[in-house]
């Protein structure tokens, strides 16, 4: 009998065993898929390809974006969708996707800098295919639209840029173009914002992720939606009736992304519109009610997004940000 008991002893001390062996290998896989990957910098002679994941672009108008890559001693290839007319996108969702595979596949390209934004990316994502892109990753840059790339990316544990985009170039300021230059080349951003009346006070740390406010709100429900977990949101957006905002902002609280985040970056909510009765509140003052609930920083102003001074934002990337009275801050880690 004490035999037995030992026995039985011995076989709930193997079972412990592999149950902790187990946890343990189910954390450290945790922590593997949170771990996000950073394609390699950019470095002179290495070359870039521009174009078309949405809205068309038919007029002559690259020669800036064109002017600055070389200056950076950069060479350029110019995509298939350039120049393409199918009513208001760039050709086809197939010729699109087909010019964006072949850039994701050529291990020339460093990186893929979407022309402009518009509507029609998300078109596109569920025909490519990213096999070799994780066997080579490279830099993804553009904003507005092309949220949609960086939040499948940032699914799938790639780092894109959130930037100025060739047909702004001409008219963006030279902090957001230095900026771009220092992500794309592995230097550190930081950036420092003047205080804002409404922003709320505090320090947070956690993954850099968001884009396009309307952009967000579309891909949640889908594989291409971002996981809000401790990670420090950025939103921005343009065009919209202000009573939409408040939807998109009330679908982030009932979907669970408001509980989850660290912090949020608020950037340019440019031309917003109003209905006849107005909705009462502005875009800020939207934002502001539907997260006062919430223990966290928020900084308001931020400079990113439909504006000139349009600064380049790493999305996979750990920041910190702290949010005071006298200069808030965002360091890119």
């Amino acid at each position: 009998m004490l035999r037995n008991k030992s026995q039985l002893k011995s076989h709930f001390t193997i079972l412990h065993l592999i149950l902790f062996i187990t946890l343990t290998l189910q954390s450290f896989n945790i922590q593997a898929q949170k771990h996000m990957i950073t394609p390699a910098h950019l470095k002179k002679g290495d070359t870039v390809a521009i174009l078309a994941t949405a809205r068309k672009n038919l007029d002559d108008n690259l020669k800036p974006a064109i002017d600055l890559l070389k200056s950076w001693g950069l060479n350029v290839v110019i995509g298939s969708t350039i120049g393409l007319d199918n009513n208001q996108l760039a050709g086809t969702d197939e010729q699109r996707a087909e010019d964006f595979q072949q850039q994701m596949d050529d291990p020339k390209i460093k990186m893929i800098w979407c022309v402009k934004g518009g509507y029609g990316t998300v078109r596109i994502i569920d025909l490519l295919d990213f096999t070799k892109f994780k066997q080579n990753p490279k830099w993804l840059v553009g904003f507005s639209d092309v949220t949609a790339l960086h939040n499948h990316l940032n699914t799938m544990g790639f780092k894109s840029i959130h930037g100025i985009m060739p047909v702004t170039v001409a008219r963006a300021t030279p902090q957001a173009v230095e900026t771009l230059r220092i992500a794309l080349f592995g230097g550190k951003l930081k950036y420092e914002v003047e205080p804002f009346k409404m922003n709320r006070i505090g320090k947070a740390q956690g993954e850099l992720v968001g884009g396009n406010l309307s952009i967000l709100y579309s891909l949640f429900g889908s594989p291409s939606a971002i996981d809000c977990s401790d990670k420090i949101l950025f939103i921005e957006d343009l065009d919209e009736y202000l009573y939409h905002i408040d939807r998109m902002m009330m679908n982030l609280r009932r979907n669970g992304c408001l509980e989850s985040i660290k912090g949020i970056l608020v950037g340019s909510m440019t031309k917003m519109k109003d209905n006849d009765i107005p909705w009462g509140k502005n875009a800020i003052e939207i934002i502001d009610d539907v997260t006062k609930k919430y223990n966290i920083p928020v900084m308001y102003n931020f400079p990113a997004g439909h504006i000139q001074d349009n600064r380049a934002l790493i999305l996979g990337n750990k920041v910190r940000i702290d949010v005071n009275d006298t200069m808030s801050t965002v360091i890119f880690e």
